[in-house]
């Protein structure tokens, strides 16, 4: 049992300062005034700082990414103190170009290794590829009969894609749109968008064609370039949700999109940010040949929200919709997740008055107390 004491809660709307009271994992309770005596209840003295939903990342290649310079290149798994850093307390975890040397298996193993050691976590079965790599042998089942997966990953537009045709995405956004219905899950199409130039197109028009809603297909990485981050606005206005990778500088900082996106009327709570955490990036030149490469870091979501904040001047319960509960409604885990609701998971973050992680609280246990890591990963030393 956990009393935080006397902080300014953002749910992610502002409610003022308040106690709140977490219990089995849960929020008990959320009032002005709490007052217990058990010696059992830990207190946490909330004075002076912000109490926030944890950051959900909806993108994190947590068996690592890379590879694409061979197998030295090949980026090590995420470790728990790096998403505890990074205020993540829940997270996504999918694969990315290799579905050969990583597959649904080890994708599977490490997200449930991430779950006995306190995140909640969750996966996209697939890859890059198509036919999609699956651990039962069918998207559709691998959705319905495994708890963690909830979604299926794809690429598209992008030199590393299958070259997937609309009738090829139609079939899969109505395997996984069905299967999410059977399972209760949201059944996304988890699309990794290059920057050729057919962009959306394919997307679009599988929405022309059917009826399978804008939600199941989240595009990401859409502020890589121009063109397709307006493609992405105007999916946005038709319901989907679109996803701006953090890490990205100039004009495709999702912080500069986002404002863009606020000042052209698009429906911010359209809008999410993941940190394609553990991913490699890698730079070609004209003819194809590898130049450069390296991996993203998890921690880039949490000071995406400080830039948000305290260089754009966006007030912080709007700031925080795009890592918690705009995420957690496009997962469809809403309210159990990106919320402060009593009912809804403890997954806390406390923040200093100038936003420094102070205390990390994952399904109701503390990962972090007073700037320091108390819990790491089974083999971190």
């Amino acid at each position: 049992m956990i009393l935080i004491k006397n902080a300014a809660v953002y749910a992610p709307e502002a409610l003022g300062v308040k106690d709140v009271l977490i219990c089995g994992g849960q929020i008990e309770a959320i009032e002005d005034e709490i007052h217990l005596s058990f010696p059992s209840c830990h207190v946490i003295e909330g004075t002076g700082k912000k109490l926030v939903p944890g950051i959900i990342d909806p993108h994190v290649h947590v068996t690592g990414g890379g590879g694409e310079g061979s197998f030295h290149t090949q980026v090590p798994p995420v470790t728990l103190s790096e998403l505890i850093r990074g205020g993540i307390t829940t997270v996504l975890g999918l694969l990315g170009t290799d579905g050969i040397t990583r597959n649904t298996e080890n994708l599977i193993a490490r997200v449930k290794a991430l779950k006995e050691e306190g995140l909640s976590a969750y996966a996209c079965t697939g890859s890059y590829a198509y036919p999609s790599i699956t651990l039962t042998g069918s998207v559709g089942r691998d959705l319905v009969f495994v708890d963690e997966i909830i979604g299926v990953k794809l690429a598209l537009s992008d030199h590393r894609a299958p070259n997937v045709t609309v009738e090829e995405l139609i079939r899969l956004g109505s395997d996984a749109r069905t299967a999410g219905m059977l399972s209760g899950k949201c059944g996304i199409v988890l699309l990794h968008m290059g920057d050729a130039p057919t962009g959306l197109s394919l997307v679009l028009e599988a929405l022309r064609q059917t009826a399978v809603p804008a939600k199941i297909y989240h595009p990401t990485h859409v502020n890589r370039k121009k063109e397709l981050l307006n493609e992405a606005f105007s999916f946005a206005s038709q319901g989907g949700f679109i996803d701006l990778t953090c890490g990205i500088t100039g004009a495709g900082r999702p912080a500069s999109c986002i404002m863009e996106a606020k000042n052209r009327g698009i429906p911010l709570d359209r809008i999410t940010i993941s940190s394609d955490g553990m991913g490699s990036w890698s730079t070609y030149d004209t003819v194809g040949t590898l130049l450069e490469i390296g991996y993203a870091p998890v921690d880039t979501v949490y000071k995406e929200l400080k830039v948000l904040v305290q260089e754009y001047q966006m007030p912080l319960e709007e700031a925080l919709c795009f890592a918690t509960s705009n995420t957690a409604k496009s997962l469809e885990l809403f309210p159990q997740k990106g919320c402060v609701r009593v009912g809804s998971d403890a997954d806390l973050l406390l923040l200093d008055e100038d936003l420094t992680l102070h205390t990390v609280i994952a399904k109701g246990k503390r990962m972090m107390a007073d700037h320091v890591l108390l819990k790491k990963g089974t083999y971190e030393s």
